[in-house]
């Protein structure tokens, strides 16, 4: 890219996520001051200052009619999607899209690129919490939920919140490659790409308890013992149906198999046992793994994470500030 100013606009609108806004923004920033040329603007639909989702009011440089630009950002809000995106929100990220070279989003702003039609036929990501919805709501495009971000072709989505920094990143190293955005990660104290999915940050057991009561006999006795004695017969036997049929059931409620199913409640209460400080050998027993080695080969599978690294991220302050005093 050399010396030529790279545009950069993201759209914004009363209720946006703030950090949607200035985490990318920061990126770009900090880049420049390594020798890139980038210049952000803030647009809105009609170019009048908005306020984001803390109260904070966000001064606009211009309508989004008024730019045009090489990338355009659009953020994410808890608004979506709660409520319909709105008609002129629609049609300023049309107007945006057509005129830029690449197209992104960050967090919600995926279902605000769905609604203009922009992910039709491309693979996309969003935050964990609302990813059936967009696959929902965007039946043309891919979902991929466990996704930090995904390129399809010049349209980019990230996942939450923080992932927009990682997507700004990936657009900087595209840009001016690898070393300048590896001293831009080095100072905002940020990975330049990082380890595992969503998978990582995400609550255990999401989604909806089974609708027969059968299954749910069997899922709930599986939560309330995870080491027992899971397999296929054994559970079958407690609700004196075929093997076939019970995975027949767990296919249909619950699109898995009785044994990912018990293993998805022993990683979920693996996660929240080394959260709380247990050491992973402890967890791995209190958990229902039969020995530490399987409860690391589903980590690993799961989350591209060893269980200690898992608890280096994400354990308790409390213990960490325990062992420093």
């Amino acid at each position: 890219m050399g010396s030529v100013t790279h545009r950069v606009a993201i759209l914004v609108y009363d209720g946006v996520k703030l950090l949607d806004v200035v985490g990318p923004a920061e990126v770009f920033g900090e880049a420049n001051r390594l020798g890139a040329d980038y210049t952000t603007v803030l647009v809105s639909p009609t170019g009048a200052d908005v306020t984001s989702s803390i109260g904070i009011r966000i001064a606009v440089d211009a309508a989004a009619t008024e730019s045009a630009p090489d990338t355009f950002l659009v953020a994410g809000a808890d608004l979506f999607p709660r409520t319909p995106v709105p008609r002129d929100l629609i049609e300023a990220t049309r107007a945006l899209a057509d005129r830029a070279g690449r197209v992104a989003s960050i967090c919600t702003g995926a279902f605000i690129l769905g609604a203009a039609g922009l992910l039709d036929g491309k693979r996309a990501t969003t935050h964990w919490k609302v990813a059936d919805e967009l696959a929902a709501r965007c039946r043309a495009s891919r979902v991929e939920p466990d996704a930090i971000y995904v390129r399809d072709g010049t349209t980019y989505t990230s996942a939450g919140v923080t992932a927009g920094i990682d997507l700004a990143l990936a657009l900087v190293e595209e840009d001016h490659g690898p070393d300048l955005t590896r001293e831009v990660a080095r100072a905002l104290v940020v990975y330049l790409q990082r380890s595992g999915g969503q998978s990582q940050f995400s609550a255990p057991l999401q989604g909806p308890p089974p609708r027969s009561p059968a299954l749910r006999r069997v899922t709930d006795l599986i939560t309330a013992n995870p080491g027992g004695n899971h397999s296929l017969g054994e559970l079958a036997k407690h609700l004196n149906v075929s093997p076939r049929h019970l995975t027949r059931l767990f296919n249909d409620e619950l699109s898995t198999t009785p044994a990912r199913y018990v293993e998805m409640i022993r990683f979920d209460m693996a996660k929240a046992l080394l959260d709380q400080g247990h050491t992973a050998t402890q967890t791995a027993s209190l958990a229902g793994f039969p020995n530490y080695e399987s409860m690391r080969r589903v980590f690993v599978r799961k989350l591209s994470l060893s269980p200690s690294a898992y608890q280096r991220r994400f354990g308790t302050a409390r213990r960490a500030n325990a062992q420093e005093q």
